[in-house]
């Protein structure tokens, strides 16, 4: 498959919908202006949302500033107030009594941060969402694989790892009320999932029940998503998007059969990578894959006069998911077995009696 990146003129319809470009300590302004795509730059934890900010306000017509803690940070956050000292912290969200890992604890604690209530959270992440009314909600989500470190980020790899992971329970009070704060805001989400695929599955059906259409306002893409092929054969949710990195799905062959799957109006294509030099070619990468998969032809040139929709190149397919995920106010699936309840009920049969309604 070809790496070479086709004319400035295609690559300006496309949008890396995930990446980190924040993670480099110092961004080259030369890059930057470069920059034949846009990025959607990530906010992970207390150090980034600033940065992603300044990015956005240094360049913004090449970025679009997404605001949000990612459940690697999430054991930094308290669920009480006022909020218990450090080690009365961690203690309680890592320690079953009697546990035999107190020693490693011990050895942890003075490398973590001061926990910091949710409620500060979520206040910093309202802040800059109502001060920015393009930006977005992310990156959030769950991660039941995740260690903690006991040389914690930002220190660079290799990282050695602690016993200790952030209980689910806990990540998912953090999780829904930044995706509430989305609801509330009408702001769209990039949603993460590692080894979670049924917690999310759950979570995605309550937070339909729980705000119905206010839900289908929002989009939410699922960035480098790891959910199975059968999870979208289902199209149980209108507003749910997917995206593919090269940098992480190409690690098995799962995506391939994902992105067959996948409704082709939720498609989206993204680097997740944290150097914003290399985000263009590694979003093309997952492009030219998308275009292989679905047998879509690969722009070479742009068009401005639009072809009959059944010529679409892959750009233009995934220019127009883009358009829909940011305007959202998607509609309700109505499912069959739905659709023929409702067709009964407005065309009742001439069997049917009193005692029956």
């Amino acid at each position: 498959m070809s790496t070479t990146l086709p004319p400035r003129e295609v690559l300006a319809h496309l949008v890396d919908v995930h990446c980190h470009p924040t993670e480099e300590l110092n961004i080259s302004d030369e890059v930057m202006r470069a920059l034949p795509i846009r990025l959607c730059s990530m906010s992970s934890n207390f150090d980034d949302q600033d940065k992603v900010e300044d990015l956005y306000n240094g360049y913004p017509d090449k970025v679009i500033p997404c605001f949000g803690f990612h459940p690697w940070f999430y054991h930094e956050i308290s669920l009480v107030e006022p909020v218990p000292s450090k080690e009365d912290h961690y203690r309680s969200l890592f320690l079953q009594p009697g546990s035999a890992k107190e020693g490693e604890l011990d050895r942890l604690v003075p490398l973590l941060r001061e926990p910091v209530a949710l409620s500060k959270v979520i206040q910093i992440v309202k802040e800059k969402l109502l001060k920015y009314p393009n930006a977005m909600v992310g990156e959030v989500g769950l991660d039941k694989s995740f260690r903690i470190a006991y040389n914690p980020y930002p220190a660079p790899p290799p990282r050695k790892l602690s016993p200790f992971s952030t209980p689910l329970s806990h990540q998912m009070v953090i999780l829904e009320a930044q995706l509430r704060l989305a609801v509330e805001l009408k702001r769209n989400v990039s949603l993460h999932s590692v080894g979670a695929q049924q917690p999310t599955v759950e979570l995605l059906q309550r937070m339909s029940q729980n705000y119905g259409k206010d839900w289908l306002r929002i989009s939410v893409d699922m960035h480098s998503c790891g959910l199975s092929a059968d999870v979208w054969k289902t199209k149980a949710h209108a507003n749910i998007f997917l995206s593919l990195s090269t940098a992480i799905n190409s690690r098995s062959d799962k995506h391939r059969q994902l992105i067959r799957e996948c409704d082709e109006h939720r498609l989206l294509a993204e680097s997740d990578y944290p150097e914003a030099g290399m985000c263009a070619s590694q979003t093309w990468s997952m492009v030219e894959t998308i275009a292989d998969i679905r047998q879509w032809p690969v722009e070479t040139e742009w068009d401005e006069k639009e072809p009959d929709p059944g010529n679409w190149g892959v750009v233009r397919r995934l220019e127009r998911n883009w358009a829909q995920f940011c305007k959202g106010d998607h509609p309700e699936i109505v499912h069959k077995s739905r659709r023929l309840r409702k067709q009964h009920e407005h065309y009742p049969s001439d069997e049917s009696t009193e005692e029956d309604e």
